[in-house]
């Protein structure tokens, strides 16, 4: 009886609460053991910190004028096939669906598990397959609520963003008072320069990079804000500042209470954390933590499904994964297709390794994305934008974002070289699918298929440009 669209719900409110229910997830939990195991010392570990919240200030910039620039949805896809071609913007979906993605979502939801148990089995670790079935528990649930309702995934979003921030505030407020009262021998020779190895450097900012990540999910959803061009700034300028406070307050809470040594071994920093501070909230930060990274597994499949509704839409991806939901009005198709790699991600995984196996194809097409803001303004110097950032901003992110991907070999060359394959496997697909239309004998049976899943999921085709 109405036309099929999906309806512009996201508000400055919503926006901002995604960005931060993003980007306070699992990375402030786990990543201060990652950051401090490749600087080497506390004090370099706190520089990594500050960078990786100015680069992402950066980046963050960089996509907010793409998002006045370019009126689509879609993310690094989208900036990446308007301003540098059809090639660059398949490899990126490709690594996006087969790596990047749901390594991401397993490494959340694997700290998600891990933050639910651990007070029920404290002093001892939570045993491994516990931790993987509560993870797919949590990540089905997510699943469900965004194939459900897009207004009841944002409300939940704004909740999970306030819990978010209360978890925050539970470790810096005891950090602080300890720091205020002279517990200053952890940060003694802080700066240890011996116990720095360059070549872990770039390890050091993926794993604080990850931490900020989220600072780029409102140009996923960028047809459904309202009032994109003033909100994409204002939520993006505000959230990452705030971010960026709260984080170097935090690791300056742990270092506070935690040694290295402690930071080092633990498998739940802020478990740790808490069994040293204050033992009588043993139980309720793990909580808040683990509902943190809820949060972020709701932002991510809530951001992710945009991308492939998008490159569907573009005729990259099947046609089926373009169509909403007739009575929900939500992209179902692609909400439920990252269903069985994040669950076979999170069966096999480990947290540490899959962060830097996604890492690697993260960054490099972010800086390529950032690298098309440079390349856009150059070809349409007449478009005028509401929102412009000076030019060395994305010139200093795109180098700073390449130059870590090219020393990554360096660090890591197993991991980084799987996921250099994964991209680069793209390209024979893009060839031989994509770039050549398919033949009306191999189309019959795939259009069928499609027929008969729209009919079994409910699903249509927009009927509206909202762009």
């Amino acid at each position: 009886e109405e036309a099929v669209f999906l309806r512009k719900k996201i508000t400055l409110l919503r926006a901002f609460s995604l960005l931060i229910g993003s980007m306070v997830g699992s990375g402030i939990f786990i990543s201060p053991k990652g950051v401090l195991k490749n600087s080497g010392s506390v004090g370099f570990s706190l520089v990594v910190w500050f960078t990786c919240g100015l680069l992402s200030m950066f980046g963050a910039l960089c996509y907010a004028e793409l998002g006045t620039r370019i009126t689509k949805s879609g993310g690094h896809y989208i900036y990446i096939l308007e301003t540098l071609g059809p090639l660059p913007s398949f490899l990126f979906l490709w690594a996006e669906f087969f790596a990047i993605r749901p390594a991401n979502s397993a490494v959340v939801s694997l700290a998600f598990g891990r933050y639910m148990l651990e007070p029920f089995f404290a002093p001892c670790a939570a045993p491994v397959p516990a931790v993987k079935l509560v993870s797919l528990l949590g990540y089905y649930m997510v699943l469900t609520l965004n194939s459900w309702s897009v207004t009841w995934s944002a409300r939940l979003q704004t909740a999970l963003s306030i819990v978010k921030l209360l978890a925050l505030a539970l470790i810096i407020v005891p950090g602080m008072i300890l720091l205020a009262q002279g517990h200053t021998e952890n940060f003694q020779g802080a700066f240890d320069r011996q116990s720095l190895v360059l070549d872990k450097l770039p390890l050091a900012f993926y794993a604080g990079m990850f931490a900020y990540s989220g600072w780029f999910q409102t140009s996923f959803v960028r047809e459904e804000l309202v009032r994109p061009e003033r909100n994409i700034p204002l939520a993006v300028i505000v959230s990452v500042i705030t971010v960026i406070v709260g984080y170097m307050l935090t690791n300056v809470s742990y270092y506070t209470v935690l040694g290295t040594q402690d930071i080092l071994a633990s498998p739940a920093v802020a478990v740790s954390f808490v069994q040293r501070a204050f033992k009588s909230l043993i139980s309720v930060v793990p909580v808040l933590v683990a509902l943190s990274c809820f949060g972020t597994m709701n932002g991510g499949i809530f951001t992710f499904s945009r991308t492939l509704f998008v490159a569907s839409r573009e005729g990259q991806w099947p046609p089926l994964f373009s169509m909403i939901h007739i009575r929900r009005h939500t992209p179902l198709p692609a909400v439920m297709l990252m269903f069985p790699l994040v669950t076979a991600m999170v069966c096999i995984g480990d947290i540490y390794h899959l962060m830097n196996f996604f890492s690697f194809s993260r960054w490099l097409f972010i800086g390529l994305a950032t690298l098309g803001l440079i390349v856009h303004r150059h070809r349409h110097p007449e478009l005028h934008s509401p929102f412009k950032v000076p030019l060395f901003v994305p010139v200093s992110f795109t180098i700073i974002c390449l130059f870590t991907v090219a020393m990554s070999f360096y660090s890591d060359p197993v991991n980084i070289s799987i996921g250099c394959t994964m991209v680069l496997s793209g390209f024979p697909v893009y060839y031989l699918i994509i770039h050549k239309q398919m033949s009306r004998h191999c189309r019959s049976p795939f259009y069928y298929l499609t027929h008969k899943l729209q009919l079994l999921l409910e699903v249509v085709q927009q009927e509206i440009k909202t762009y």
